[in-house]
């Protein structure tokens, strides 16, 4: 072979060793930004993920918080409701009792069979509109506690 050949071939050589160097150079560097991006990318990633966390960890906090108020004022609601019902029956136990005492005196009073009869029959006709009407107060009272005591879970 001849210098001039070597000297091709060395040349050639020095060439695609550069060729290669500055590739490999390139190849560095390009790994290096996909290396920032990413991590860039991974960092972004992670505080939209903290922030989101963050928001609905709140959200859950406020709702349960609110649940529990709720339920607190609906307790309350139902005691008070309860309270006034156990009044009420109370307060008619004792009404009845003082009718039922009232009407067997009066009948003890009556002096023929005839006045004790028509007594009876008045008697009965007024027990019976009373349970009637002691009954739907009952019924509106319970109505009213139960709505009451439902009525701080139905607000949104």
């Amino acid at each position: 072979m001849s210098s001039t050949t070597v000297e091709k071939i060395n040349k050639a050589s020095n060439d695609i060793a550069a060729k290669n160097a500055e590739i490999a150079e390139h190849a560095a560097k390009t790994h290096a930004d996909t290396l920032a991006k990413n991590s860039h990318a991974a960092e972004h990633v992670a505080h939209s993920n903290t922030e989101a966390l963050k928001k609905t960890t709140h959200a859950a906090q406020t709702i349960a918080k609110d649940n529990a108020e709720k339920m607190t004022q609906s307790g309350h609601a139902a005691v008070s409701g309860f309270q006034e019902l156990a009044k009420t029956y109370r307060e008619l136990a004792t009404k009845n009792a003082e009718t039922l005492t009232a009407s067997i005196t009066a009948l003890a009073g009556a002096k023929t069979p005839l006045e004790f009869i028509a007594l009876q029959q008045k008697l009965v006709t007024e027990v019976f509109q009373n349970a009637i009407s002691d009954s739907n107060q009952i019924a509106k009272l319970t109505a009213s506690a139960f709505a009451a005591t439902f009525e701080p879970m139905q607000r949104h």
